[in-house]
């Protein structure tokens, strides 16, 4: 094929897919089950009709998905379906202080770990100027997207969350009387994003309607994404998985970076030319052992721990983390000494 016919079909190519508006080819695109149908549809080639795509989706600031795409991404990652409902980046700005980070409560009627009781005692021994719930406070089993393990039996929604008003109630008012201005924080977690998920999924209709969002009903918490404690710590639920994810937090983010979700609770330092930061897992505040993970777990050991993380800042640097865990159902550890709760 010569030059000249290789450029000849390539205008005609181009006058194709001119003949499609940029309404239109919205239209068809987001209506369209695959791209091969889309491409189809317009009349154009898929390789065309991708370039295309690209084009508008920087012209008009928008991501185009067809139906099958769309679906996919929602499977794949659940917690993006309400993303416009939660601050994407909170900054606290905090230069000295204590910052106390929990995460992964998971907390279920009528249960309060020694964890959780050693919680409300840190928070009154140390008066944090924050206090960050790094998600998954709510667990939503009932309302997975998993199924049902057997016959397992959970606690229905209203349950769950009238057990999570408690215990956050709690926390809160503890956190208020230690430190009147104490920061509360939420960033979200993938349990979390469940109560709103389900509903945007099967009652579409009720956007915006209060109540339909977790944060409406705790309105002394911030929910984001993502809180900068200063800009060289960040807390969020996750970030990377796997074995090695603490210490890949920190590596891939240059920062300081404290995350949930693994329930692992430890510090991983990393040492390089910029000096010393740390990954930190805060752990779960629930019981290892509780009803939450039981079937879950099929009764297998796990290298997961209870307990809370103590961020301290000085002159804008965070020192070294510490770990607080549970000793026993009536106890906790915390710089070297066995505290009843």
């Amino acid at each position: 094929m010569g030059v000249q016919t290789q450029c000849l079909l390539a205008k005609e190519v181009v006058m194709a897919v001119q003949k499609v508006t940029d309404k239109e080819f919205i239209e068809i695109f987001q209506t369209s089950k695959s791209y091969r149908e889309a491409a189809q549809r317009m009349g154009i080639e898929e390789r065309s009709m991708m370039k295309r795509r690209r084009g508008i989706e920087l012209k008009y600031k928008i991501a185009l998905e067809t139906v099958e795409t769309a679906k996919n991404s929602i499977q794949r990652r659940p917690h993006l379906q309400t993303a416009h409902l939660h601050v994407p980046r909170l900054n606290l700005g905090v230069e000295n202080g204590t910052v106390l980070v929990f995460s992964d409560a998971h907390f279920y009627p009528g249960l309060h770990s020694s964890v959780y009781k050693g919680l409300l005692w840190a928070i009154k021994e140390l008066a944090p100027v924050a206090v960050i719930a790094n998600g998954d406070v709510f667990d939503g089993a009932t309302i997975s997207r998993h199924p049902r393990i057997g016959w397992d039996s959970h606690p229905s929604v209203v349950e769950e969350l009238k057990a999570c008003e408690i215990a956050m109630g709690e926390i809160e008012e503890t956190a208020k009387k230690a430190r009147h201005n104490a920061k509360l924080i939420w960033p979200l977690g993938n349990h979390d994003a469940r109560f709103e998920n389900f509903l945007a999924a099967n009652a579409p209709q009720y956007e915006h309607v209060k109540g339909f969002s977790l944060k409406d009903h705790f309105p002394a918490w911030t929910p984001c994404w993502s809180c900068w404690v200063n800009d060289e710590t960040v807390v969020k639920h996750r970030f990377k998985g796997g074995i090695h994810a603490v210490h890949n937090n920190t590596l891939w983010s240059g920062k300081n970076m404290v995350t949930g979700h693994l329930h692992s609770l430890r510090v991983s330092p990393i040492t390089d030319y910029n000096g010393v930061r740390y990954g930190v897992d805060s752990g779960t505040l629930a019981d290892i052992d509780g009803p939450q993970f039981r079937d879950y777990l099929e009764e297998n050991p796990t290298n997961w721990r209870s307990g809370f993380v103590v961020l301290t800042f000085y002159n804008g640097k965070l020192l070294m983390p510490e770990l607080v865990m549970k000793f026993n159902n009536e106890a906790i550890e915390f710089r070297g000494q066995v505290h009843q709760v």
